[in-house]
């Protein structure tokens, strides 16, 4: 997984031109290739929410705010992509890589489903209070909705009227960790390019935003983790509250907020990346051990 983000990071101006080339569509097909391949094996009927959900959501829009009012005395815009940062959703990608720790796919599901849906109603309100204008819920939720419900409706109506197709994904579980892998570098590129052809008379907000966001991220991973290990999974809280829909945090600061404020959370995606692949390092590791 290093090893895929050095390439990504070697070759970011011939990925960019691929994505540009794609017309974007490159990432989403991906997310929804692991997305469906992780819902063939969900049991819907087994999907139930918990407590320790709505404190994942309370964390995320409280801890918004509060890090907006903490930061914007002391710079606007470092104040708005600190706060996107905690304000995105959980990533459509969390789910598979969850999976991969162990974690109760799902319950995770279950979370992904209402945290997209909360933040399509929620983050209006507090985009606007940070300074921005004109987003809605009409808006977010068509960017979340294709790649949270189709691949969910797709996998479930596999898992029940196509199920060659589900068994296959349940044989092949690997599947969903090498797509990731292509997802990585990809991402990992693009994220290099972008953050090369920004200003360099605007580095040092680019520095504290890239810097905080690690805080803020390791914060996050930690503190999900911890509320996970309240209900027995902490594997699902860390990836709930860590790994964060990035795409739709940076459409949301250029969007909406100061075009700049999205550097955080580009800084995020490398940090976040960073995170999993140690956990999955230290998992393969310690299953190596056990056997």
């Amino acid at each position: 997984m290093p090893i895929g983000m050095v390439i990504g990071a070697l070759l970011c101006r011939p990925i960019a031109a691929l994505e540009e080339w794609s017309q974007g569509w490159i990432m989403p097909a991906l997310i929804f290739a692991m997305l469906f391949l992780t819902y063939c094996k969900v049991d819907m009927r087994r999907m139930r929410l918990q407590w320790g959900h709505l404190w994942l959501l309370l964390f995320q829009f409280i801890g918004s705010v509060g890090i907006y009012l903490l930061m914007a005395p002391l710079n606007e815009v470092v104040a708005q992509g600190v706060m996107i940062c905690v304000l995105a959703p959980i990533a459509m990608a969390a789910v598979v890589i969850g999976g991969m720790l162990g974690a109760d796919t799902d319950s995770m599901a279950a979370f992904s489903l209402l945290c997209n849906l909360s933040t399509a109603l929620i983050a209006p309100a507090i985009l606007h209070f940070a300074g921005g204008e004109g987003c809605t819920f009409a808006e977010i939720m068509g960017k979340v909705a294709p790649l949270l419900i189709l691949p969910f409706v797709a996998g479930q109506l596999c898992r029940y009227a196509v199920k060659p197709i589900a068994r296959w994904a349940e044989e092949h579980k690997n599947a969903t960790f090498y797509i990731w892998l292509v997802s990585l570098i990809i991402i990992i590129g693009r994220t290099i390019a972008f953050v090369i052809d920004q200003p360099a008379e605007n580095g040092m907000e680019e520095l504290i935003m890239a810097a905080i966001s690690l805080v803020i991220c390791l914060v996050q991973f930690g503190v999900g983790r911890w509320l996970g290990g309240k209900w027995g999974d902490a594997a699902a809280g860390g990836q709930s509250l860590g790994q964060k829909n990035t795409v739709l945090a940076i459409w949301m600061a250029q969007s909406f907020l100061n075009p700049l404020s999205s550097v955080a959370p580009t800084a995020y995606i490398i940090w976040q990346n960073m995170v999993n692949s140690w956990q999955l390092y230290r998992k393969n590791r310690n299953t190596k051990i056990r056997k």
